[in-house]
């Protein structure tokens, strides 16, 4: 079977739930992970995943920040024992087993964090909560390595040359300076494949995210490539295709990442 994984940094699913539509229409996935859902999950709009035939839902929200959810056309099942990444309980991380019809799939969806604006942890607390969850995060994979699993995100880092606009302007920026890069290599290192450069070759540019702060985002093109899919090394053989809906950075009230998704052909 075909199986595709979509994920979207929604930036607030009250606000862009009528978008999940268009997200179907661009990338016809039987997944979709979503970040920064912005919603406790008491009010969680359950209703637009039934709308768009999603009938199972696994959700880890709050109130006005972070936030991740799993819509699946594929029966799924919580995996309870996923870690307090550095004890602050903010949802930034949600994991299933998913139903294939044969052996089941690890799902991880994250939302790392973005670090604030000032690239040094000794000024900038934010910044420090991001580079200790990237080390926890890669000491976690160590511990038990990836075996049938995926691992989508907003990542909240650029990590190579070609995943930014401008690389030596942006090395001091927050999202590809040298310490988070190494950082989420060394945790991609644990075991997992870099899905979208499996397709793309390292030479290209490569973007998921453009921001609002450019007037005209298309004509300038400063974009970095925040949001990522990784397979254990397991499924490289079965990677079958990728999608990036650029066009969804022009819808009405856009998000500044667009979706991206990956295609497996399970045996």
């Amino acid at each position: 079977m075909d199986l595709t994984i979509a994920s979207w940094n929604i930036n607030s699913l009250r606000l862009r739930q009528g978008l999940l539509p268009r997200l179907m229409s661009g990338l016809a996935p039987d997944v979709i992970c979503l970040q920064e859902t912005k919603v406790p999950d008491e009010l969680f709009p359950e209703a637009i995943a039934g709308e768009i035939g999603f009938p199972h839902v696994l959700k880890r929200g709050m109130k006005g920040y972070n936030g991740v959810a799993i819509l699946s056309r594929l029966p799924l099942t919580l995996e309870e024992n996923t870690p307090d990444w550095c004890g602050k309980n903010d949802c930034r991380h949600i994991s299933a087993r998913l139903e294939t019809g044969g052996a089941a799939l690890v799902l991880h969806n994250f939302y790392v964090p973005a670090g604030g604006d000032i690239a040094d942890p000794a000024l900038n607390v934010k910044f420090a909560h991001k580079l200790d969850f990237i080390t926890q995060a890669r000491e976690h994979f160590a511990a038990y390595p990836p075996r049938r699993s995926v691992l989508v995100g907003d990542l909240n880092i650029a990590p190579l040359e070609n995943d930014v606009w401008n690389h030596k302007q942006l090395l001091g920026i927050v999202s590809h300076t040298p310490v988070e890069t190494q950082g989420l290599n060394a945790w991609m290192a644990e075991g997992f494949v870099d899905a979208l450069r499996h397709f793309v070759a390292p030479e290209r540019k490569l973007y998921t995210w453009w921001s609002y702060r450019n007037r005209d985002w298309e004509a300038s093109n400063r974009g970095r490539r925040l949001d990522h899919v990784w397979v254990s090394r397991d499924l490289e053989p079965v990677l079958a295709g990728y999608k990036i809906l650029k066009e969804a950075r022009n819808w009405e009230q856009p998000s500044d990442h667009v979706p991206v998704s990956v295609t497996l052909k399970l045996g």
